[in-house]
């Protein structure tokens, strides 16, 4: 994560220049480790400080945004509201380049004598917390009390003294010299990028790879394996960047790869050589970005993670049936071995003399001599019959076997596509389509219902359509095109909305979305057709791929087979391209 010192003081500098003078005029607590305080600043401006002490997720900037709150508010946001509400902004200020938020507040205590309060926002991953303490810096409450068995390091529990844990012996990047840096960083025998953030206070991973980046480093070389005049340079490297957070010289920024955030800045980071760079004029926003489009991808997965185990479980039992199955069917390839010895023995069973143990002779099918075993307890005739009974039981299971694993692969393609649909899903309706899915083909048992277990796929697709829609996306050449999100939209786009005239695409044998393009009569650009496999290419199975073969045709062409699946479609007059998954400039409307 690269909410480290550095977006902590860039954030500081943001909330002094906004709320500064400002009043609390309101407190909420919408999560258990979440609080949202609306502040009027002097200039009559009113702002929403998000201030978030998750686990996976703690940040802290300026919002628009409100969340409901619950109808009866915690303890901690009441006690907040006691002592808080309309309470003045002194300071807010980070001790050195923590990732701790110190806000300094003035208010009126009942017998309306003026009180200084202090609001600390921990930033520390797993043990972030937000600590509510009084001005000689004893904890009065705080939003995750920890006793002395969660950690032996620090209680925070009300009545114990404030102080900042250290765990570990850091020093300030903000004033450390060339001396100290190099008794205590550059003698470690390790790597120098993990020299760098086990040495420096709020010094991140990201940041001491692009101080090594900038020093022209490895950041995987051990330090041990510099000479003076190289660590002068990257003392040098990392002192400039100090100066940047010094200076207030911030430029908020996302690096973006394929359309999707990778990492986000204060500084501009020139270890992302060839990605996409967006700056931003507040860090709050930046923020705030980065973390909608993070946090909606991790709530889609946290709300799917149930459906994503009953897929797994159902692919590795079909996966298992199906070479099972396989296994069976070639124990089946002797059968027509046992029909020949059976006809043999019949032709020329009357040689033999009884008691006969084998039938030595020539097979007419190949002109070859053949050696076939015989039971001697019984007669020759008795022997065929033995054979031929194990051919048709044979022949039987072939059969058999044969439809089963057609019915098992495509039951593992059908689960592959939801597993698939599952990991481009962007909402929680198009989980629900999912859901309904598995419980339309029996792998969810439905509940409270007595129907059919047999699925009608024309009323589910009305009935979840409306809610979930496809993809949309625009070509370069102003075409519009669709993308299903699930095999109940695929259907529907490819065999109810799409004309006879519009076309086709999906990534050949693999598990995908249905791809329709709008061709409205024309005759489509070249470019219109490969930005349309782009899209099929990179909502398919094979999204990590450099390559993908793409099928495409007129959808006229595109037939539903009896009984088949959703999704599952056969066409026989098609064309085919290699395409990349890309898809970083077809613009997608909302």
């Amino acid at each position: 994560m690269a909410l480290d010192g550095i977006v902590i003081a860039n954030v500081v500098k943001e909330l002094q220049d906004a709320l500064l003078g400002g009043r609390i005029n309101k407190i909420a607590q919408p999560e258990k480790d979440e609080l949202i305080l609306t502040i009027k600043a002097q200039a009559r401006e009113q702002y929403k400080l998000l201030l978030s002490a998750g686990a996976g997720l703690p940040l802290i900037y300026l919002t628009q945004n409100t969340k409901p709150s619950p109808l009866t508010a915690p303890n901690f946001c009441m006690l907040l509201r006691k002592h808080l509400n309309n309470a003045r902004i002194l300071d807010i200020s980070q001790p050195g380049l923590e990732r701790i938020v110190n806000i300094k507040l003035e208010h009126l205590d009942e017998l309306g004598d003026v009180k200084v309060k202090f609001l600390i926002i921990e930033l520390m991953g797993k043990h972030s917390n937000i600590i509510f303490c009084n001005e000689d810096m004893t904890i009065i409450d705080s939003i995750k009390r920890v006793n002395q068995f969660i950690s032996s390091v620090r209680e925070v529990l009300p009545g114990r003294e404030y102080f900042i844990p250290e765990t570990t012996q850091k020093a300030d990047p903000l004033t450390i010299d060339f001396d100290a840096f190099q008794s205590t960083i550059v003698s470690k025998p390790q790597p120098i990028g993990k020299a760098l953030y086990t040495s420096l206070t709020g010094i991140s991973p990201l940041i001491a790879n692009e101080i090594c980046h900038r020093a022209s480093l490895d950041s995987e070389d051990s330090m041990n394996t510099l000479n003076e005049a190289t660590a002068i340079h990257l003392y040098r490297n990392l002192e400039r960047l100090m100066e940047e957070v010094k200076t207030h010289a911030f430029v908020p920024n996302i690096i973006s790869l394929d359309g999707s955030p990778v990492e986000f800045s204060s500084v501009m980071l020139t270890c992302y050589d060839g990605h996409e760079i967006q700056r931003f004029d507040s860090v709050s926003a930046m923020l705030e970005t980065y973390y909608a489009s993070k946090s909606s991808v991790a709530r889609i997965r946290q709300k799917s993670a149930d459906l994503r185990k009953i897929v797994a479980n159902a692919i590795d039992r079909a996966a298992k049936k199906y070479d099972l199955q396989l296994k069976q069917l070639k124990d089946t390839d002797k059968r027509d071995k046992f029909k020949v010895y059976g006809e043999l023995i019949t032709t020329y069973g009357y040689e033999l003399q009884p008691g006969a143990k084998e039938l030595k002779t020539v097979n007419y099918y190949t002109n070859e001599e053949i050696t076939i075993p015989l039971d001697p307890t019984i007669t020759p005739m008795e022997n065929a019959k033995h054979y031929f009974e194990k051919y048709n039981k044979l022949k039987r299971t072939y059969d058999a076997l044969t439809t089963l694993i057609k019915e098992t692969a495509d039951e593992l393609s059908h689960l592959e596509s939801i597993k698939t649909s599952l990991d481009i899903a962007t909402e929680e309706h198009d989980l629900t389509q999912l859901k309904q899915e598995l419980m339309d083909y029996g792998y969810i048992k439905r509940k409270y219902s007595n129907r059919s277990h047999k699925p009608d796929k024309k009323n589910n697709q009305k009935k979840t359509g409306s809610k979930s829609q496809p993809f949309h996306y625009i070509s370069s050449d102003g075409y519009h095109m669709y993308v299903g999100k699930n095999n109940f939209q695929n259907d529907e786009l490819t065999f109810q909305f799409a004309d006879g005239g519009d076309w086709w695409f999906h990534a050949k044998k693999l598990p995908g979305s249905h791809v329709i393009v709008k061709a409205g009569g024309d005759e489509l650009p070249d470019r219109t057709f490969e930005e349309a496999a782009k899209l099929a290419a990179y909502y398919s199975g094979a999204r990590d791929a450099d390559k993908v073969e793409i099928d495409y045709t007129l959808k006229k062409n595109i037939k539903k087979p009896g009984g088949g699946k959703p999704g599952f479609v056969v066409y026989y007059t098609n064309y085919s391209m290699i395409s990349d998954t890309d898809i970083t400039g077809i613009t997608q409307i909302e």
